[in-house]
């Protein structure tokens, strides 16, 4: 007996998982569990890393300003070092824990991809800020998805937008060319629809160079660069990737004021390790700057010891992605509760009502700290998105520098492929739209 216990501990440590329990993890009864699927070893665990301990510290600030509406949050970690089979590997050992998981935010969209088919028999919502399935913005196919506050469409649309705008006009943009530099995977190849129509929109050349994960090799590809000299290079990496990226741009001598990456090819870790050579590189990002809630986790969290990460890392790009997931959990949380019942722990269903009918408008967000963070957010049965908007910063050698204003992406070019790829899934997997019932329900 000894040694078959012996064996299970083993198994788990070599899994990857960790508990970060809040509360009594023995009443979950008592509590809302959130699984944390996370990545903090290979060579994603860079950008992994911070994602993770915003989550995890902005449920730490929830549980000590009192929980949700009294009802304390449990977590765990599990880590899948971004790999599919090991984030479907977490979602199936924790999904039916203490009590059973409230939301799961797979952090991958391969991951996203497979849980997707999964979700909807497990009644689990899947909540992916800016990654995942863009089709799954219509919420009466994707009834279990919520790509929250933009998808890879509006990505590649603000960015269209942004060079247009630096170009004089989108009808500037026609003879040009620009080259997608992207992960050969699906995060990768979510932008190609969107990146196409636009080409077409707006006679420009697109021109598609995959590169192989996890993307520390790429002389290849920036020779091809250097030969077909496009004006613009977007940037659709992640990791080690975009570093590597951005060191084969300046040995080529490609001009890193004419490269945009979207808004996971632009963060801290992607150009510490380039410095003042990456000067001039553009990002987009979906957050704005810090503001109270940073304060509070500054003074609530770390002050008493208990951050998850170091203090300096709070409030850093990739952190405040974290730290706005795991908000936007939340208040589906609470906007549920509005509706079952306040201080009662929430199913995965009720939760995906609470996702499905959010209202955080600027006075909602200012009350809990998040103003200056995120942009207002509205979602409903037929958007699950809620918002579609981002903003530029650039790189000045030292730190990132906010270079645009809110940008919002074009939801006459946005919608009908949002609807053409939706249809084709559900005639993929013989589903059928969802009712006004349904919607209701």
């Amino acid at each position: 007996m000894k040694i078959r216990k012996l064996v299970l501990a083993v198994a788990l440590v070599a899994a990857g998982t960790s508990a970060f329990a809040a509360g009594n993890a023995a009443a979950p009864s008592k509590e809302q569990y959130i699984p944390v699927l996370s990545y903090r070893t290979g060579p994603y665990a860079p950008n992994g890393i911070p994602i993770a301990n915003g989550t995890i510290d902005y449920f730490k600030l929830v549980n000590a300003r009192g929980g949700i509406n009294g009802v304390k949050i449990a977590f765990e970690e599990c880590e899948t070092g971004y790999d599919t089979a090991r984030s479907v590997e977490c979602y199936e050992r924790l999904k039916g824990k203490n009590g059973g998981a409230s939301v799961i935010q797979p952090w991958s969209t391969g991951a996203t991809f497979a849980i997707t088919e999964k979700a909807p028999g497990d009644k689990i919502p899947i909540v992916t800020l800016g990654y995942g399935r863009s089709e799954s913005a219509d919420g009466t196919v994707f009834k279990w998805n919520f790509p929250l506050a933009g998808n890879y469409w509006v990505a590649g649309d603000v960015i269209i937008q942004a060079i247009g705008k630096k170009e004089g006009g989108l009808e500037k943009l026609k003879g040009k060319k620009i080259a997608l530099v992207y992960h050969d995977s699906p995060f990768g190849k979510e932008p190609i629809p969107l990146l196409q129509e636009r080409a077409k929109m707006q006679g420009f050349d697109l021109q598609l160079l995959p590169v192989t994960a996890p993307g520390v090799e790429q002389k290849a590809t920036w020779l091809q660069v250097r030969q077909a000299r496009p004006d613009y290079v977007l940037l659709w990496g992640w990791g080690v990737m975009n570093s590597a990226a951005l060191k084969e741009a300046v040995a080529t001598g490609y001009p890193r004021e004419k490269m945009y990456g979207v808004w996971w090819s632009a963060a801290e870790p992607d150009v510490k390790d380039v410095g003042e050579a990456a000067k001039g590189y553009n990002g987009l990002v979906a957050t704005g700057e810090g503001g109270k809630v940073i304060a509070d986790i500054k003074s609530v969290v770390h002050g008493k010891k208990q951050g998850t990460g170091p203090v300096e890392e709070v409030g850093t790009t990739l952190y405040n992605r974290g730290m706005v997931s795991a908000a936007l959990a939340v208040e589906g949380v609470r906007r549920a509760q509005e509706r079952y019942g306040k201080g009662k722990v929430m199913t995965g269903e009720q939760i995906r009502w609470g996702l499905e009918n959010l209202a955080l408008d600027q006075k909602a967000l200012d009350k809990l700290g998040l103003g200056t963070v995120m942009k207002p957010i509205s979602t409903s049965c037929l958007d699950h998105e809620g918002s579609r908007s981002a903003r530029l910063h650039t790189w000045d050698g030292k730190k990132w520098v906010y270079s645009t204003d809110w940008i919002e992406a074009d939801d006459s070019i946005i919608k009908p492929l949002v609807k053409q790829f939706a249809d084709k899934y559900a005639a993929e997997k013989k589903l059928t739209r969802r009712t006004p019932a349904d919607c209701q329900s």
